[in-house]
């Protein structure tokens, strides 16, 4: 397949290079790691000025309606210069509303997920080796009068949040009576307590506790509504992922062209030429393999087994070249001064969310066996 950008995609790609570019520069993320939330305010800012933040969202909701694609694209922008701001958690929970959410809800979030006044976050993972795909959180059901829509509440524990401080609302992956389901929170609700968690990655996460908290449902439990944010959630954190590896060797083509040994520049080594190369072929396949999975969901075909390639690709490959292009800069790659040892921290970071690549690997291995879910 030809997974050539077309000028819409090109357009956007520019454009969100130029204002990473411009705004995560080293000194900037220095200061913003500092900060009090670990995000960029302005550059959030710029983004929702440019229109970018709601360039996944359809235009009914507001948004450019470019969808998946022009999402990559701007997530594999970010990645390339690790700039602080949760793009993916928002862009899936907001994207997640617009596609199941009630009219009332999308007309609630949609509009601050757009202009950047409001933002919503995703509480997918827990503590231990569940899956996400079976949370444990419980979602229970709540009696109401007249034909307004059910209530619920929800009991559990969401680990490492991401960004949740700032945001409004928090979509909750948790299990009903009728199955799985994506269930809206308020972040400041009674019920909800939060403890704020330090990532790899700098990002000021958080553990959510929820005791007996009031949620509504966005679609309906038992539907297949979380699979499908998942799906998106995996080829959000594939594209951040490329752009890391990306980023992470263009620190490395720089250094080793300017860093001499025995009167020649490292890049001339053949066994530094030969580690340049793995990681080149490495990022090749994520690209590949990435859009196979963006392809896919956009068709509407049958994509679970393209999203599970792509993640353990992101996975496995991504790991392997932030690992490789630190081993390459040696001492300065571990020289918190020195930019590169941020790709380092956000590779390993992205490399385990949602599981790692054997856990990733197994669900493809029951997938193509045709099996059930694994279990843990």
């Amino acid at each position: 397949m030809d997974f050539t950008l077309d000028e819409e995609l090109l357009a956007v790609r520019d454009l969100a290079a130029e204002i990473f570019t411009d705004r995560a520069t080293s000194a900037r993320l220095r200061e913003v790691e500092s900060g009090p939330d670990r995000t960029d305010p302005e550059l959030w800012a710029q983004l929702a000025k440019a229109g970018l933040l709601g360039i996944v969202l359809p235009v009914d909701a507001g948004g450019a309606g470019l969808g998946l694609g022009a999402f990559s694209v701007l997530l594999e922008e970010q990645g390339r210069r690790v700039a602080p701001v949760p793009l993916w958690s928002a862009g899936v929970g907001a994207l997640a509303v617009a596609a199941h959410g009630t009219p009332g809800q999308r007309a609630a979030l949609l509009p601050g997920a757009v202009d950047g006044s409001g933002r919503l976050t995703v509480a997918l993972e827990e503590f231990g080796p569940a899956d996400a795909a079976h949370p444990a959180c419980r979602a229970r059901a709540v009696p109401v009068d007249g034909d307004g829509p059910a209530a619920w509440r929800l009991t559990g524990t969401k680990a490492a949040v991401p960004s949740p401080f700032g945001a409004g609302h928090v979509l909750v992956a948790a299990t009903a009576e009728q199955g799985t389901g994506l269930f809206l929170v308020e972040t400041d609700t009674e019920g909800a307590r939060w403890e704020a968690a330090e990532t790899t990655t700098y990002d000021l996460s958080g553990h959510l506790v929820l005791d007996d908290a009031a949620a509504q449902a966005v679609g309906t439990p038992g539907t297949g509504v979380l699979e499908w944010l998942l799906d998106r959630a995996s080829v959000a954190l594939s594209a951040v992922q490329l752009g890391v590896a990306q980023g992470a060797l263009a620190h490395a083509a720089a250094y080793l062209n300017e860093r001499e040994q025995f009167g020649r520049p490292l890049a001339t080594f053949q066994a530094v030429q030969h580690q340049l190369a793995d990681c080149y072929i490495d990022i090749d396949a994520m690209r590949v393999t990435h859009w196979q999975a963006v392809s896919d969901l956009e068709a509407g075909a049958e994509a679970a087994r393209a999203v599970l390639v792509a993640r353990w690709w992101a996975n496995e490959a991504g790991l392997n070249v932030v690992h490789r292009v630190q081993h390459l800069h040696g001492g300065i790659g571990v020289d918190t001064d020195y930019p590169v040892h941020r790709h380092f921290l956000w590779g390993r970071q992205i490399a385990g969310t949602l599981g790692g690549a054997g856990a990733t690997l197994a669900q493809l291995g029951a997938e193509l066996a045709g099996g059930g879910p694994v279990t843990p």
